[in-house]
């Protein structure tokens, strides 16, 4: 299902075919603080299985974020950035509100996210810390992408 729109010169898709891998791996490779180190495979890997949102301004990519989902009840979003020198337009906040008016993710159930400190952003968005933190389990094994 193509997913467009124009806002303030800026184009929002999830548009796979519009994705420009290199800048995404590049910041998620280099800038990011959860996925340095990545490999490009794991990051064509993780296009593929999920839908991808992009920004773009003169074709140009500007911000990423991918949903992992099974588009029907769950969805959790990850690797969502814009580039620094598009900081501080709120180009992030357009983009969770893109994400969030995705009529899949309209239905879902459950998001979940993780963020070290981008809490204020996602509180707008309905995002709230667990109710249950007990309840949720996870496998940590960010050591894969490190030199070894």
């Amino acid at each position: 299902m193509l997913y467009e729109t124009t806002i303030d010169g800026l184009l929002f898709s999830n548009n796979k075919e519009l994705l420009q891998v290199d800048v995404i791996f590049n910041y998620l490779h280099h800038e990011s603080y959860w996925a340095q180190g990545i490999p490009l495979e794991v990051v064509k890997d993780s296009i593929t299985g999920s839908v991808c949102f992009g920004v773009y301004k003169d074709n140009k990519q500007i911000a990423y974020a991918r949903v992992i989902t099974d588009n029907a009840t769950f969805g959790y979003l990850a690797d969502v950035f814009v580039l620094e020198e598009y900081r501080g337009e709120g180009i992030s906040k357009q983009l969770m509100a893109f994400i969030m008016t995705y009529p899949p993710c309209k239905k879902f159930r459950r998001m979940m996210l993780a963020t070290k400190d981008a809490q204020g952003l996602y509180e707008k968005f309905g995002f709230k810390n667990l109710a249950f933190p007990e309840r949720i389990m996870e496998i940590k094994a960010f050591e894969n992408y490190k030199k070894k």
